[in-house]
């Protein structure tokens, strides 16, 4: 294969088992960032952009598809969503603040970004 020729698609199986990874990895991503982004601001937050956009563009390219954007960006809202709720103690993961508002907005523009990049095109079987 040359360096101008695509890999061509994983097989459905082995993408449906990214998917469920991605998932998984999206939310383990999004909890860890949740914690970094407020311990060691702005340094924090750059970390956890950095490590969001790693995983969003690492599911790009190992799925070869949307998909794997969208599976891991469902696991890391899902998981930044549910951190911010907090309890019915008051307690909650995000204080509220400026950076906790980046890191949810950010994130999201992230994986829309790595959702609309432009693909190469794929060989015929």
């Amino acid at each position: 294969m040359s360096a101008t020729t695509p890999a061509p698609l994983p097989s459905p199986g082995v993408r449906y088992a990214w998917y469920g990874a991605l998932l998984v990895l999206g939310a383990l991503v999004g909890i860890a960032g949740a914690l970094v982004q407020a311990a060691w601001f702005p340094g924090g937050l750059l970390l956890a952009f950095l490590a969001t956009a790693g995983l969003f563009y690492g599911g790009l390219r190992a799925t070869g598809t949307q998909v794997g954007v969208a599976c891991a960006g469902g696991g890391w809202l899902l998981a930044v969503v549910l951190l911010s709720l907090g309890r019915p103690e008051g307690d909650g993961a995000f204080g509220g603040g400026a950076g906790e508002l980046l890191f949810l907005f950010g994130g999201m523009a992230l994986a829309v970004m790595c959702a609309t990049l432009p693909r190469l095109s794929r060989p015929a079987p």
